[in-house]
């Protein structure tokens, strides 16, 4: 049953969500016919998904290797955070802004033409930010079946400490004798403990600070992406009447030349 529903999430997930209702009830009486009530019944559970979760569910079905490029890029972002590797946090940014564009765009591209205007990029572009920051939601985005857009408000994977693995048994075991005080090599151990927990401290702290600024510079390319698209087709617009207006100005020129040639 599991590849059976699996072909009809994909066909349904793909199809417009307007369509989504009654190719949903199609499928279910298919179901029905073949006797198949357990798919009916997995099938009429499925849920609309809303325009923006439409057009990344399409884009995971029909482009697979783009959303598969999006999950590596999810996975060195991941590493590099971990391990506070700052340049490649950088670098590794500014190729996050690329692709969540890139992607959104394509996701559009995908939509009918006549479908195009008005699509909820920001939201698209939103829940691809949100995959390449979440290892949950980048399975979700993998599988194409989002019901809705998705949204990352958390400031990226914590650090994790690097732990060491103590080997010991019975044969290893010793028996720590009781201090009254700290000696030397216990005040040093504790000095460097306190070292440590600051150190790891002010890593969190640049962690955030970076993750936070990268975020900051997300929102604003996509602010600038709406900017520019909005002035594209301001510019399109003023074209277009442009276009008229000459058009309209050559009529009047040629009514002019022929009124003269009538009195000439």
């Amino acid at each position: 049953m599991q590849d059976a529903l699996a072909a009809v999430t994909a066909r349904l997930y793909c199809a417009p969500p307007e369509d989504f209702i009654a190719l949903r009830g199609e499928e279910v009486a298919k179901a029905r016919s073949a006797r198949d009530t357990a798919l009916a019944a997995a099938i009429g559970k499925l849920r609309k998904p809303t325009v923006a979760a439409w057009l990344v569910n399409r884009l995971a079905h029909e482009r697979p290797e783009l959303v598969a490029q999006l999950l590596d890029l999810a996975e060195e972002l991941r590493s590099a955070q971990r391990e506070l590797r700052g340049a490649d946090l950088r670098e590794l940014s500014v190729r996050r802004r690329a692709t969540v564009s890139a992607l959104a765009r394509e996701a559009v591209r995908l939509a009918e033409p006549s479908r195009r205007a008005g699509l909820p990029v920001a939201e698209v572009e939103a829940t691809f930010a949100a995959a390449l920051a979440d290892a949950e939601v980048a399975s979700a985005v993998r599988e194409g079946r989002l019901t809705k857009a998705l949204e990352y408000t958390g400031f990226g994977e914590t650090p994790r400490p690097n732990l060491r693995l103590v080997q010991g048994g019975p044969s290893s075991a010793a028996v720590t004798p009781i201090r009254s005080a700290p000696d030397d090599s216990e005040r040093e151990r504790r000095a460097e403990a306190r070292r440590r927990e600051e150190e790891r401290r002010r890593a969190e702290e640049e962690h955030a600070r970076v993750v936070k600024q990268a975020r900051r510079e997300l929102m604003t390319a996509l602010q600038q992406l709406a900017d520019a698209e909005n002035a594209k087709a301001e510019a399109e617009r003023a074209v277009t009447a442009a276009g008229k207006a000459v058009k309209q100005a050559e009529k009047r020129v040629k009514l002019a030349q022929d009124a003269l040639a009538d009195l000439g």
